[in-house]
């Protein structure tokens, strides 16, 4: 709160010698607060743009079943022909070092299947060398993803 001095040499009275001084310890806070709701709200709108998945052209099937419950997916991106990249899950694996990886994730799994999801315009020979890794690496079935018509 405010404090109202008496000026040096002023009459009582009179209104022209008071000064009003104020703490420096009183901080306004409301526009601290009103910047950060303002960050918190650009935050919010651009979190969920900042997160992508792999761009992945999937081919169509009209007789394409849901599969729900964890499950390993493989990933072969249109690229995949110049850098030899694959990815399992969302993590990027080169592929001499993908068979081993893929070991390692179904070594304690009761059921060694992997799903595999590859852009439609991916070579038939590169879909059979991942397919030969990964039955070189233990998995027993391999089932391929596909969506739906209509289905982005």
């Amino acid at each position: 709160m405010p404090k109202v001095q008496q000026a040096a040499g002023a009459s009582p009275g009179r209104g022209r010698g008071r000064r009003i001084s104020t703490s420096l310890a009183e901080i306004n806070v409301v526009p601290l607060v009103d910047v950060m709701l303002v960050l918190l709200i650009i935050f919010m709108i651009t979190a969920p743009m900042i997160q992508r998945g792999i761009d992945v052209n999937l081919p169509q099937q009209s007789r394409a079943i849901s599969m729900t419950g964890e499950r390993i997916e493989v990933t072969i991106p249109l690229s995949y022909r110049q850098n030899h990249m694959l990815y399992i899950g969302k993590e990027e694996v080169p592929a001499r070092a993908f068979q081993e990886r893929v070991r390692q994730q179904i070594e304690n799994r009761e059921n060694k299947d992997v799903f595999l999801r590859g852009d439609g315009s991916v070579t038939y020979q590169d879909l059979m060398e991942v397919i030969d890794m990964l039955k070189a690496a233990g998995v027993t079935n391999v089932g391929m993803v596909a969506r739906m018509p209509g289905e982005r």
